[in-house]
């Protein structure tokens, strides 16, 4: 970072700006996806994956990962478990929270108070409610007396997940 303690703005160039596009809607499902990409773009292999690399440490994309479809998992009863814990456990909580196999993320959020009183969410995944209402009192007995309260906001619909979308 620079001494100003301002992250600098990276500059996207012609190249950055077709790496984007051509990788908006996610990476081909080959054993070389970069590669892919190179033959796709006429460009090579290594450049990139250092342009993609630029672009992540700069801040243009956050993060590359996998977006699964739970559903088609199986996956039929998805509920985002919110919970009220003390802010100066949180930290902890999430991280030991975020690893469990049945969370598939888990963060912090502001609280709303008085309404909203929850500061840390998991989105927890079970084939059914039985199933997930389990996984949640996983969590609660892990939160222990730090649980001041919690809710399971359950999917009611699939929204299509999306990342940078650049057009021409």
């Amino acid at each position: 970072m620079p001494e100003s303690g301002k992250q600098q703005v990276l500059q996207m160039d012609a190249i950055d700006r077709r790496i984007i596009q051509a990788t908006q809607d996610g990476l081909p499902v080959v054993r070389q996806p970069y590669h892919e990409i190179a033959r796709r773009l006429d460009l090579e292999p290594s450049l990139v994956m250092e342009r993609m690399q630029r672009m992540q440490d700069g801040g243009l994309i956050r993060r590359i990962g996998v977006v699964p479809n739970h559903y088609q998992l199986g996956y039929r009863a998805n509920g985002m478990s919110v919970w009220d814990v003390p802010d100066d456990r949180i930290e902890e909580f999430g991280n030991i929270i975020g690893r469990l196999d049945f969370v598939s993320h888990c963060y912090q959020r502001p609280r709303h108070p008085p309404d909203w009183p929850y500061n840390l969410y998991a989105m927890v995944h079970g084939q059914d409610r039985q199933t997930t209402e389990a996984q949640v009192k996983r969590i609660a007995e892990i939160l222990g007396d730090y649980n001041r309260g919690h809710e399971v906001l359950y999917s009611t619909r699939i929204l299509k997940k999306t990342g940078l979308r650049l057009t021409d």
